[in-house]
């Protein structure tokens, strides 16, 4: 077979020697294919004489289709060693199966038969070999093949043949091998058909190069009036290359095209539609102007070329370029907003009333372009123009398809939220219609992602087959899980992708280690029971990536050694950190930081400083670079070690590496300067935050807040929370619950119950007007003795009104002990009482 391939690539490349041993093909080229035909005509099906050739054809065929190359070239030979003379037809039926594989080599080797009986040559047999020497990689042979059948063949005789070969350059994006063949066509005066420009078209898109686009269009417009067909391709290019603007010019042509019922349509052998019309080459006169594909252009200008698609003709096509120019006036520009079908309008009367009479071939072209503009739609994220091609479609009369309504469907979600899409759905199966599993799986990712599950997994179940690329849908309700802590959902829906042999991608294991990479947290401390559970459904896990040959990525590194760190197995941890370097070999340093980041944050929860210090030493001495967490991370060890001197050398190193302190940096020195009970030093640091104009939040004051409850300093508590009132900061119900028992620590209940009220006063609105306004409606369901009233309140947790429903809940149970409820809160005592201490200028009295 190797012999056979050089030999035949040595008389492909060279002229004078295929002309010697292919002494027929040479002289039937011209005249084997027509004069040949045409005086044969009579008897050329005499030559499919006997059933013998016919059963060695199929013979080999089928040999060919089991692999078993041996046999077929062995049937083969045995043509050989007929005695009678072999016509075309008894090669013909192998050539066309080669063609269709394709199988070069075989070509090649049913050519030496061809050579060595002297058969004669016909289009068919050259269109086989073409293709197959075009499809099966053997371009420069293909070449060869094409000049020879130019030279000899008349001018638009061989064109067809010329298509093959760009077809599959289209289909290899070989740019190389397609310059060749332009320059062949341009040597033998071919010029272009129809067929030329869609190949070209598809060479073009292959590239992603949309000027090359713009410039097909304008040269195929200029000496063709396009078929519908050709036109759904330029559009479907297009939309690929994200060109909606001008896909929906070329849209605007096609429906006056439709609507003109100008263009008939024929199906093909392989159930495709075909234009019925001739596909007449343009000649390639001296004074027209070639097509070129410059691939280094620069793109066309604000409105493209097709803005210009159709310029001034020659002559020779007035006729041509006068009808293309009817449909022209018909199909106007449209700026965004803008309705094709109000605007588009024919003699005969609107164009929805014309198209009722078009073929439904030619509706059926016109409703792929238009989804094809409507799936690009989703990719570019453009829900108005969806939304604008949707009313088009009805208005012309073209039904929507589940085809259609899949990517409305998809555009709408993230343009108009899932609620909107829901909708669309609701009316697409009141008009019988059944959405595809694929929308279905957009919409259950809709509804993950708002953290609907029940939603979610609702339009899951109902894909009725589910497919590798559902695995996004899945994906997405495991992330939902996550974040709504519902392992046990996520359990459901694992068991639901095994059933379906679903194979998971990388995704779902991070998912997994997220998910399952823990027992107790954030319940429960981690115990010896859940870090065995733990060890387990890891290594699970990671036993099923290893089944797949899934390798971890950084981002499933990071959930696992977040895992580890969370159920306190430290160990484990810390191996994982240490295969995690070594085997992400193309992490990048802040990739690294932010692994050291979880680690030492883990260790120090864990209260292992020392191992926490050799961590950050060693990131250190690895030169990663460190952030604001890693920092603040190490100046809350050192408050375990209660070492203010530590942190002042953290706090060092931080200006040094250029971060800007932040109230986080501040509330990790409060714990350092409050684990030693030092209240003044706290006090002092809340004072450098506001001369600093660093702006506050309720976490720094209730840390302070906590250790006044803790050593039962209630001075202290009052005067932090007289701070968090004139720093204008809404308290949380952890201020409400620090203030509360400080005071009840010390029996002063009634205090604690005033305290209490105010606090919650302050945590509903801030403007007191509206608290005026609102006070009527809250205090009826405050001091309301219905069943169901608490029910109502805590419906409001659902709703994310978290601080409303615990400031009703604790004003409820103030009333409920006989308290006073007063919509004013700074007329209480209590907060004049802690106000006018603040205005005195004085620091509390710390013992």
């Amino acid at each position: 077979m190797q012999r056979l391939l050089s030999r035949a690539a040595r008389r492909c490349t060279n002229s004078s020697s295929a002309a010697h041993k292919f002494p027929h093909a040479q002289a039937n080229a011209a005249s084997g294919v027509h004069s040949e035909e045409a005086s044969t005509c009579s008897n050329e099906y005499g030559t499919w004489r006997t059933s013998l050739a016919r059963s060695m054809q199929t013979n080999i065929v089928n040999a060919l289709r089991r692999g078993d190359r041996q046999q077929a070239s062995l049937i083969l030979s045995n043509f050989r060693h007929t005695n009678g003379a072999l016509t075309k037809e008894d090669v013909s039926f192998i050539l066309e199966y080669c063609a269709e594989a394709p199988d070069p080599l075989f070509v090649m080797e049913t050519l030496e038969l061809m050579e060595e009986k002297a058969i004669g040559m016909s289009k068919n047999i050259y269109r086989s070999v073409i293709r197959a020497l075009s499809r099966g990689g053997y371009s420069k042979e293909a070449l060869h093949w094409l000049t020879l059948l130019g030279e000899k063949e008349n001018t638009y005789g061989s064109l067809p043949f010329f298509n093959i070969f760009l077809n599959a350059c289209g289909s290899t994006a070989n740019m190389k091998d397609a310059e060749c063949c332009l320059e062949k066509m341009e040597n033998h005066l071919l010029g272009y058909s129809e067929i030329t420009y869609c190949e070209l078209l598809k060479l073009a898109v292959s590239h992603g190069n949309l000027p090359a686009v713009h410039d097909i269009w304008k040269d195929c417009t200029r000496y063709y009036r396009p078929s519908i067909i050709t036109q759904r391709k330029f559009v479907r290019s297009l939309t690929m290359l994200g060109d909606l603007q001008s896909a929906y010019h070329i849209l605007q042509h096609m429906v006056a095209l439709a609507a003109q019922s100008s263009d008939h349509l024929r199906v093909s052998s392989k159930r495709r539609y075909q234009s019925s019309r001739l596909d007449i080459p343009v000649p390639a006169l001296s004074g027209l102007e070639d097509l070129k594909l410059f691939w280094d252009c620069n793109p066309p200008s604000s409105q493209g070329a097709l803005a210009q698609s159709i310029d001034s003709q020659p002559e020779q096509f007035e006729e041509k370029t006068q009808s293309l120019e009817n449909v022209q006036l018909k199909a106007y520009v449209l700026s965004a907003g803008n309705n094709l079908a109000d605007k588009v309008e024919l003699e005969s009367g609107s164009i929805a009333e014309t198209l009722r009479f078009a073929p439904v071939a030619v509706m059926k072209i016109l409703r792929w372009s238009f989804n094809d503009i409507m799936h690009a739609c989703v990719q570019l994220n453009n829900c108005q123009f969806a939304e604008q091609l949707f009313l088009e479609m009805q208005k012309l009369g073209l039904q929507p398809s589940k085809f259609t309504y899949d990517g409305f469907v998809k555009t709408v979600i993230a343009g108009k939220g899932i609620a909107y899409a829901v909708k669309v759905i609701e009316a697409m199966e009141r008009r019988g219609i059944e959405p595809y599993n694929d929308t279905l799986a957009a919409l259950s990712v809709g509804h993950s992602k708002n953290l609907q599950l029940d939603l979610a997994e609702n339009f899951l179940e109902r894909i009725s087959e589910i497919q590798p690329k559902h695995i996004r849908a899945f994906n997405a309700l495991f992330s939902g899980c996550e974040i709504m802590n519902e392992p046990e959902r996520a359990v459901r829906i694992l068991a639901k992708m095994k059933r379906a042999n679903m194979k998971p991608n990388l995704r779902t294991y991070e998912l997994l280690f997220s998910l399952f990479g823990n027992v107790n947290v954030p319940y429960e401390e981690g115990n010896v029971l859940s870090h065995v559970d733990v060890s387990k459904r890891i290594n699970i896990i990671e036993a099923d990536m290893l089944n797949n040959e899934i390798q971890h990525s950084f981002v499933s590194m990071k959930n696992l050694i977040r895992a580890f760190g969370a159920e306190g197995m430290i160990e484990e941890m810390l191996r994982y950190l240490n295969v995690a370097e070594n085997v992400l070999w193309n992490m990048d340093p802040y990739q690294k930081s932010v692994l050291y980041s979880i680690v030492l944050d883990a260790l120090v929860e864990a209260k292992e400083t020392h191992k926490a210090i050799t961590t950050f030493k060693i990131m250190r001495s690895c030169s990663l670079p460190a952030n604001i967490s890693i920092y603040n991370t190490m100046i809350e060890c050192c408050k375990l070690l209660q070492c203010w001197k530590s942190a002042s050398a953290l706090l060092s190193l931080m200006l040094r590496d250029g971060f800007c302190l932040k109230v986080v940096t501040f509330t990790s020195l409060l714990k350092v300067v409050l684990a030693k009970e030092d209240f003044e030093g706290a006090l002092d640091l809340l004072d450098i935050c506001k001369i600093d104009g660093i702006q506050l939040d309720v976490q720094i004051f209730n840390t302070v807040l906590s250790h006044a409850y803790a050593r039962g300093q209630i001075h202290v508590a009052e005067y932090i929370v007289e701070c968090i009132h004139r720093a204008k900061i809404q308290p949380d119900p952890s201020t409400l619950w620090y203030t509360f028992c400080v005071y009840t620590e010390h029996e002063l209940y009634n205090t604690a119950i005033e305290a209490l009220q105010v606090l919650s006063l302050r945590m509903i609105p801030k403007d007191v007007s509206v608290l005026s306004e609102k006070g009527i409606i809250l205090e009826d369901l405050i001091l309301s003795e219905e069943p169901d009233a608490e029910l109502r309140i805590i419906r409001m947790f659902e709703e994310g009104e978290e601080y409303l429903a615990t400031a009703l809940l604790n004003l409820r149970w103030c009333a409920t002990i006989g308290a006073t409820i007063s919509w004013s809160p700074e007329e209480s005592l209590w907060a004049r009482r802690l106000a006018s201490s603040y205005d005195a200028n004085k620091r509390p009295h710390i013992w």
